[in-house]
């Protein structure tokens, strides 16, 4: 009894213990490890290897059985509107100008309010969660409402308070928009799983006054600075004839560009423009589903990975995309530069998964956090079923990520050490009652356009 007793108190006490299946850790000591085992000790990993045969040394509290599967760090959506999902498909096939405009801004105006942010939120969520996403970026109005649902729900966010020289929904003098982006910062300065940011829509909508004022908030703060930057050729031109000059110079004149900037869809940059973003240290994230969608063009992702500009995946919100599903973005980014370039080689599987992850964590400032499956980085995982038709047989596992999985094939997600989707069933909230919120959010959208 006595041995019986000594063996037991051998066992390492962890929270979730996954065993079997192929883990892809995206660490350059260790790419892959067949037969895996992951322990998982209040939000971090505690350990990462082969499993023990039976002979596990971890008494756990859930046990998660992997076999058939690919074990992965959770993925990364750097760049997103997560409430925008209220808009999903209600303006499509139109340019980006006449969109913004015509539709969005008019339907953004009438309807965005504290409730549809909240349940917006929660359902963009959901969607990410179900297609193996555990980090995004956000930015969008009443952004406090954006973290109260990514509280509740459980997920990791870099979440900021939109800013532009205009009357919005939650700031409607745009003299204050100083005062209520400081509050936002300093109300959720202090969470595990949350960081505050500024996100300034686009050198057309606010002021050089505002963008530096933004810059020396971020800067005094030490939060990131969101910006769409260079998006269209009608950006570009409408800059051009305002300032004269391109939105990438007129920002480098007022003393944007720095190391803290993420500059989102970057389409029409030239190489002297591209030269100036590495110089000043800018980091991009790239939106191909949005960008084609909207005929915005398509971004210089490899010239500018080839300077060394980190480069991070989005999907942009589902008002242009139409979904959250970065499975989807990945297939999308390798073919798009494939066929841009003539050229097969370009954009590979590796280097489109490691984008989605690690390029994203770089960009987001959170590369010592997640990104990667490594003892001490934060637990969040996600688990994807390989047994499948669609998935069978398996050479090459980022192939198979980039070119065949989609985010339905995803079964188990962890985020901050906490089984946050088990079984392709989201815990911590009813997806049926957020569903019906939004349902009943849209009829009033539609109400209000008619």
């Amino acid at each position: 009894m006595s041995n019986s007793a000594g063996s037991e108190s051998m066992l390492r006490e962890v929270d979730i213990l996954i065993k079997g299946g192929t883990a892809l850790t995206l660490s350059p000591e260790r790419d892959t490890i067949e037969d895996c085992c992951i322990a998982v000790k209040d939000d971090r990993i505690t350990f990462i290897g082969d499993a023990r045969n039976g002979k596990d040394p971890f008494q756990a509290r859930e046990i998660i059985h992997a076999q058939d599967c690919v074990i992965m760090p959770g993925l990364i959506n750097a760049h997103t509107h997560a409430a925008m999902v209220c808009f999903r498909g209600l303006a499509d096939d139109l340019p980006l100008m006449d969109w913004l405009n015509n539709y969005i801004f008019p339907a953004e105006s009438l309807n965005v309010d504290e409730e549809l942010v909240y349940y917006g939120t929660l359902l963009a969520c959901v969607e990410m969660i179900k297609s193996g996403t555990t980090t995004f970026c956000d930015g969008y109005f009443f952004e406090n409402q954006a973290v109260r649902a990514v509280k509740e729900v459980g997920m990791r966010a870099v979440l900021a308070q939109g800013i532009v020289d205009l009357p919005t929904p939650d700031v409607k003098d745009p003299e204050m928009n100083l005062q209520i982006a400081e509050e936002f910062l300093l109300s959720n300065a202090d969470h595990s799983t949350i960081s505050p940011a500024l996100f300034c829509h686009a050198a057309y909508t606010c002021s050089s006054k505002t963008l530096k004022q933004v810059k020396e908030l971020t800067l005094n703060h030490g939060v990131p600075y969101l910006i769409h930057l260079s998006e269209s050729k009608g950006e570009v031109e409408q800059i051009k004839n305002e300032y004269g000059m391109t939105p990438v110079f007129y920002l480098k004149d007022i003393g944007v560009l720095d190391r803290n900037l993420i500059a989102d869809h970057c389409v029409c940059l030239t190489d002297d423009e591209m030269d100036i973003l590495k110089e000043c240290g800018v980091k991009v994230v790239h939106n191909p589903e949005s960008n084609m969608k909207m005929a915005s063009g398509i971004a210089p992702i490899p010239e500018l990975m080839s300077r060394g500009i980190p480069v991070g995946l989005g999907t942009d919100g589902c008002a242009s995309n139409n979904d959250l599903d970065m499975f989807q973005e990945m297939d999308t980014a390798a073919k798009l530069h494939k066929v841009m370039h003539a050229d097969p080689t370009v954009m590979n599987a590796k280097e489109v998964v490691e984008m989605a992850t690690v390029g994203s964590a770089g960009v987001l400032g959170l590369d010592n956090t997640v990104g990667r499956l490594e003892i001490g980085k934060k637990a969040d995982i996600i688990i994807i079923d390989m047994n499948k038709p669609h998935l069978t047989p398996l050479y090459n596992i980022y192939s198979h990520l980039v070119y065949a999985v989609s985010g339905a094939d995803v079964i188990t997600t962890i985020i901050n050490g906490k089984l946050i989707m088990k079984d392709r069933k989201v815990l911590a909230i009813d997806e049926e009652s957020v569903k019906r919120e939004v349902n009943r959010i849209a009829g009033k959208i539609k109400k209000s356009l008619n």
